[in-house]
């Protein structure tokens, strides 16, 4: 039985998440998470992709993440099998690092991208590793992302701190926004 075809179009939205196959912790390997984001930022760069919002826990990952073009699978491809590629390099292993196939849930424009906004960046409260108080010390996270000036231009909040009753970002990192 063939595969169902993924739904792809400039502009769409998507949930995409991915677990470390056989369930194996991933992003507790020391330098793991940080190269996970190097490598979607520069799926960022050469995809066109914008990022809402991402979260990196210990054996799976959530992504927020919006194609100007019609090339998600072609996208994850590259960004999954970099990452497995350069993990088996570090780890001195073979093999697959994911689970299989990732999921990727189409969002509607609107209320939809706030709700997945937040159930992604309040993943590490849900699993008892931070506190709401304490989210912004969440490292592997691009919730704390938001709250300096140096961030990569893929991460976008525009959208959804629209959503949630017109905020904006203040005026110090306005800056970012721009860029």
């Amino acid at each position: 039985m063939p595969r169902e075809s993924r739904i792809e179009y400039a502009g769409a939205l998507y949930h995409v998440l991915n677990r470390g196959n056989y369930r194996q912790e991933l992003f507790t390997v020391h330098g793991a998470g940080a190269s996970f984001e190097q490598t979607l930022y520069e799926a960022c760069d050469r995809f066109g992709w914008r990022v809402h919002a991402f979260v990196l826990m210990s054996n799976h990952y959530h992504l927020c993440v919006e194609t100007l073009d019609a090339n998600l699978a072609v996208g994850m491809q590259w960004l999954q099998s970099t990452f497995a590629n350069r993990f088996n390099r570090f780890m001195h292993e073979r093999g697959h690092v994911f689970q299989g196939r990732y999921r990727a849930l189409l969002i509607e424009q609107g209320d939809s991208l706030l709700r997945v906004v937040n159930y992604i960046h309040l993943n590490p409260v849900r699993a008892g590793i931070e506190q709401v108080e304490t989210l912004e010390r969440y490292t592997k996270s691009s919730f704390p992302r938001f709250f300096t000036r140096k961030r990569p231009a893929c991460l976008v909040n525009v959208d959804w701190l629209s959503l949630a009753g017109n905020l904006r970002t203040t005026k110090a990192l306005a800056d970012t926004e721009d860029s």
